[in-house]
């Protein structure tokens, strides 16, 4: 009989596998970490949702929607997506549950995989886990800025330093419609493609989002949403960076930028780290004064960021950074036997109890396999019981860190091994 062949994951989805998995939690949990400093509660999102919610809230235009989204049809024939982002789906459960009758700002954040259907490559995945937060229901330049520093205090506090801010506004009601006839009159007079010059038609923003050389060197002279801002945007952008000044976070202005959503107002911004080549976005947001609206919603604005988790893990990497610890636990239990096991079972139970990390040899090994083991785990004690210790009613307590060893009495071990871990 032929033996059955095995199974790899999905392309584009990588597999977070000790011990690389500590440094995805430690990423994960840091960037969602400022964020609850800041206030923002957890909202825990559907992996799918109606496919409408994603083409109208996202933009048909763009490429999210018309060419990498995971859409398929339900058992009931319903059209349902996997979900790209973050922000549509925030504000669908928003109006649905009546948030934004509340007190405003609503503060939200969440963390989990989205699916975009690209090209894998070195941090672009079709399953991509990311670190967000959306702030619901007030127009006012300083909570921009909360939102930026939330995002750059997270990086900071993994130890990330090798990233820049770039800022741009991209206008609002008042001054979009104008900049949109400017720069489709710029842009019609170009050689563009037919699939370009329809991108240009619907969304011609997009166009100035285009990474071929060719049309980059196109629209190089195009006219800039930044050179056309209404009084109200212009000092809205101002409050901003006035805001960004008082908080220390330091930007760059880059008055070509354009995210790769159509709902973005006002507001616009990325975190790039160069050790990425390529892709070399680790985060970004804006403002998005008019999606709830358009999602059925009050007339509210809002503001939010992405972040990825797996692109920081690639930025740290590049950094030669980590921001995980290698331990995987504090104390490792070596039992000599089954009556030594039996006895260090309800020990590290208790250890567990007092929110101490154990693990314990398992599978009747050596003292020297099970030392070995515990050098591995990274614990910075050992508690090895044998028959004498066991029949002594004593227990030896290693310090792997400085050798130092002695044996304390079973009844106090968790007290000790507690006041050894002091510090830890």
């Amino acid at each position: 009989m032929s033996k059955p062949s095995t199974f790899s994951a999905p392309k584009g989805v990588p597999d977070y596998v000790p011990p690389q998995s500590a440094e995805f939690v430690a990423v994960r949990d840091g960037l969602t970490r400022a964020a609850r400093l800041a206030g923002y509660g957890h909202i825990e999102l559907p992996i799918f949702e109606d496919t409408g919610l994603f083409a109208r809230g996202v933009g048909e235009s763009t490429d999210v929607v018309t060419k990498e989204m995971y859409t398929f049809a339900d058992r009931g024939d319903r059209s349902v997506t996997l979900r790209p982002e973050g922000t549509a789906g925030v504000m669908r459960a928003v109006i649905e549950h009546g948030l934004d009758r509340g007190a405003l700002p609503v503060k939200l954040s969440y963390s989990g995989p989205f699916f975009r259907y690209e090209r894998p490559q070195a941090g672009r995945y079709r399953q991509l886990q990311q670190v967000g937060v959306e702030a619901i229901g007030i127009d006012d330049p300083a909570l921009d800025a909360e939102v930026i520093a939330i995002a750059d205090a997270g990086f900071r506090g993994l130890g990330l330093d090798g990233f820049r801010l770039e800022i741009t506004s991209l206008g609002d009601d008042t001054c979009r419609p104008q900049y949109r006839e400017l720069l489709q009159e710029f842009l019609f007079g170009l050689p563009l493609d037919e699939e370009t010059r329809r991108r240009a038609e619907i969304n011609p923003l997009r166009v100035l989002d285009d990474k071929r050389p060719q049309v980059r060197e196109m629209t190089a002279d195009a006219p800039l949403m930044l050179d056309h801002l209404s009084d109200t945007a212009k000092a809205h952008f101002d409050e901003v960076l006035r805001h960004l000044d008082a908080l220390a976070v330091p930007y760059v202005v880059n008055p070509r930028m354009v995210r790769g959503l159509d709902y973005y107002t006002k507001t616009t911004f990325e975190f790039v780290h160069d050790g990425l080549g390529a892709q070399s976005g680790i985060g970004g947001g804006g403002r998005y004064d008019g999606l709830m609206e358009q999602l059925g919603g009050q007339p509210l604005s809002g503001i939010g960021f992405g972040l990825g988790v797996d692109r920081t893990i690639l930025a740290l990497a590049a950094e030669g950074k980590s921001a995980a610890t290698p331990a995987r636990c504090e104390v490792y239990g070596v039992p000599m036997g089954d009556e030594a096991k039996a006895a260090l079972v309800p020990i590290a139970h208790a250890l567990r109890g007092a929110g101490i990390r154990v693990d314990l040899a398992y599978g009747g090994r050596g003292l020297k396999g099970a030392m070995k083991a515990a050098d591995k785990s990274g614990a910075a004690v050992a508690l090895v019981l044998g028959d004498r210790e066991l029949e002594a009613g004593e227990i030896v307590l290693k310090d792997l860190r400085d050798g130092d060893q002695h044996t304390v009495p079973l009844g106090d071990v968790v007290a000790r091994v507690g006041e050894v871990l002091v510090g830890r």
